[in-house]
């Protein structure tokens, strides 16, 4: 595992879901099952916009200096993907997998920004399935043009793919969630092509007394909805699932301070739990992370 700089600078049909005969409905955490089904987490003040991830806000202009809007929020939550997106070496007409696409939002700004091929996106939440495919009609028409995009219902530790069909497979805050973190990276590894690309960013445990003391900080750990996977457990697990040049990059100076500022600036979110983010962050005990490495190359 090598430890990396944080980057600079950045870029200024309704319908079932498609998957194999014989896949199995994902059985979900409770909590898990219910955030991303009844409740709706894309509908939450604090996600505007939709993409559910708490934003990669150092690209934003002039972010020191004035009063964060609705409109930087949104930014933020698409800057995070491009953060991601940004690290695969030429992907224009190339297939892409997207694990853990919720609305299928991140999805729709890969083709648009980055011009892969093709993408799918899988997510274990037959809501959420639902809601990209709604989301994202005009794109899924037939009369559309060549069909780009495609979304799945699988598991991340048993996507419903064949092997070798995706170039870059990369992740954007979803493997918090993740119970089998080791299946998850050798499934990347399986459905990589050879020498293929993989990205994942979201938020680890930076210390082992983390696993221990976060639950009794943030709710989402004590309820089942998140796990404390500690980050250097994790890169291990990938290196020993076969990826290569594992790397992980702390982000976290360009995501809990705005994102902490961003609700403290908003009154219907100024006095919830989520803030105990950033004290978390400042405590050592949790951070943001980018992590990249690659399929092997036969």
């Amino acid at each position: 595992m090598t430890q990396q700089p944080p980057p600079a600078g950045g870029p200024d049909r309704p319908g079932h879901p498609d998957h194999p005969d014989g896949a199995a409905r994902p059985d979900l955490p409770e909590r898990v099952a219910a955030t991303y089904g009844e409740e709706d987490l894309s509908t939450v003040p604090a996600f505007a916009g939709g993409f559910i991830n708490f934003g990669y806000w150092a690209w934003l202009p002039e972010l020191a200096d004035r009063p964060l809007t609705e409109e930087d929020r949104v930014r933020s939550e698409q800057d995070l993907y491009r953060l991601v997106l940004d690290t695969f070496d030429r992907p224009r007409g190339r297939t892409a997998l997207e694990v853990g696409c919720g609305r299928g939002l991140g999805c729709a700004l890969a083709l648009r920004e980055f011009d892969f091929g093709s993408l799918i996106g899988l997510d274990a939440h037959p809501d959420q399935i639902a809601r990209a495919l709604e989301a994202n009609a005009e794109l899924l028409r037939e009369d559309a043009g060549p069909r780009r995009l495609e979304f799945v219902l699988g598991p991340a530790q048993r996507m419903p793919l064949p092997d070798a069909c995706a170039d870059f497979v990369y992740s954007v805050e979803a493997a918090q969630h993740f119970r089998d973190l080791a299946g998850f990276a050798r499934e990347a590894v399986r459905v990589l092509r050879p020498a293929g690309q993989f990205a994942l960013t979201t938020f680890f445990a930076r210390v082992p007394e983390a696993v221990r003391v976060l639950p009794e900080l943030l709710p989402p750990y004590a309820d089942g909805l998140d796990v404390p996977h500690l980050v250097d457990d994790v890169a291990a697990t990938f290196d020993a699932a076969g990826l290569r040049d594992v790397a992980v990059t702390p982000i976290g100076d360009g995501v809990w301070e705005p994102y902490d500022r961003y609700m403290e600036q908003r009154p219907e979110l100024r006095d919830k739990w989520p803030r105990q983010y950033l004290t978390a962050y400042q405590t050592g005990l949790l951070d943001y992370y980018l992590i990249t490495a690659a399929a092997p190359g036969d």
